[in-house]
């Protein structure tokens, strides 16, 4: 477990994620998992593609879970 990935749904995360906090955990999710903390040249265009994808789950995650006793909106 990469221990810098911080929880980004609430209540730990105060409010909703952004595509900042998104990005970052993805880029950190790919560096452990690839091993590399930036590409070389030649594995740039995979690295970005896989950050970006993990991006998007990650996003479709957050946008579907349901916390229990949390209120919702107004």
């Amino acid at each position: 477990m990469c221990r810098s990935i911080k929880t980004l749904r609430p209540p730990v995360l105060p409010g909703e994620a952004t595509d900042d906090d998104i990005r970052a955990a993805a880029l950190q999710y790919v560096r452990k998992v690839s091993g590399f903390r930036a590409p070389a040249a030649h594995n740039r265009e995979v690295f970005e593609a896989a950050v970006g994808a993990v991006a998007r789950a990650t996003a479709e995650l957050l946008g579907g879970l349901e916390v229990r006793g949390r209120a919702g909106p107004g």
